[in-house]
């Protein structure tokens, strides 16, 4: 005589329920969940005494093995400065029709190195600090960010020593020195999110951090650092039409424009046109909002494996 055999129904479904119901009740959560935009900004906010020592602390570790110590904060930007002008001013002569070629230079270096370095470092923020990663529990969005506030520290030396250099090339002290703040908090936002956006990408292939200062090399070369973008397409009317436009929207190249005009080229009465400030703030709330939620879309993944 066969026999059916009735298997009972599974109470796993319902009992894991019951209990996630149970947890929701008393506030219980996921641990290392990813928390709602909102939350996330709160949260993040709470950690900017944390974010801001974090940078500092970072800075004067930096150098601290160097005999030097913070010098070489002013003085890494002001050697590569120094070789562009030779390679680049000198046996290139890009310097011709540049007034004040020396400021122009070194503006654009600093203003560069500000980007290349907030990239850079933005990258390894989450694979080259796994044992704080998963040692705390914090908004991971803090590293990169901190990286980009140490930069910035790093720039604000540089700038003393800039203000020098264009004193004594004849660049005198004008109103619209002024205008650098509002430059720097936009290409800030800018590299702050383009940062959030290689930490991600780091975080999940380490091997980016190798390729980077190849693209940023690249990048360096096509922004206009140690050249003008406008004497180049003037003097070559030759290129495709979409050349100058390309060159112009470069967001580093913007900032750079943006900072130039503010220490020297406001002194020969030149106007930048008011796009640039408009180009300037998309660039950095497209980087900036959208580097944000990228970075925050992956954060209960930071850590892991």
């Amino acid at each position: 005589m066969s026999q059916v055999l009735h298997t009972p129904p599974s109470t796993a479904a319902p009992a894991d329920t019951d209990l996630a119901a149970l947890a929701a009740r008393h506030g219980l959560s996921v641990s290392g969940a990813r928390p709602t935009l909102p939350e996330y900004v709160r949260r993040l906010w709470a950690r900017r005494h944390f974010i801001a020592a974090f940078s500092t602390a970072k800075l004067t570790a930096q150098y601290s093995q160097a005999k030097l110590g913070q010098v070489w904060q002013v003085m890494n930007p002001l050697l590569n400065a120094a070789v562009y002008y030779f390679i680049f001013g000198v046996l290139l002569q890009t310097k011709k029709g540049v007034p004040d070629y020396v400021p122009f230079l070194v503006t654009g270096v600093f203003v560069w190195t500000f980007t290349q370095s907030s990239i850079l470092s933005g990258t390894r923020a989450i694979s080259g600090n796994l044992g704080l990663v998963r040692a705390l529990h914090f908004p991971r969005a803090a590293l990169p960010i901190s990286f980009c506030l140490q930069q910035l520290q790093q720039l604000l030396f540089s700038m003393a020593a800039l203000a020098v250099i264009l004193l004594v090339f004849g660049v005198p002290v004008a109103v619209s020195w002024v205008l650098a703040i509002p430059a720097l908090v936009l290409q800030f936002t800018f590299n702050a999110g383009v940062s959030m956006i290689m930490a991600r990408l780091g975080a999940k292939t380490p091997d980016i951090a190798q390729l980077m200062p190849f693209v940023l090399r690249t990048w360096m070369y096509v922004s206009g650092v140690m050249w003008s973008i406008d004497h180049l397409l003037s003097r070559h009317n030759d290129l495709p039409s979409w050349v100058g436009p390309v060159l112009q929207a470069n967001p580093a190249a913007v900032y750079i424009d943006l900072m130039r005009f503010a220490l020297i080229d406001s002194f020969h009465a030149s106007r930048l046109p008011a796009h640039v400030w408009l180009i300037a703030t998309g660039w950095a709330l497209l980087a900036g909002v959208g580097g944000f939620i990228y970075f925050w879309k992956a954060e209960e993944t930071y850590g892991r494996g």
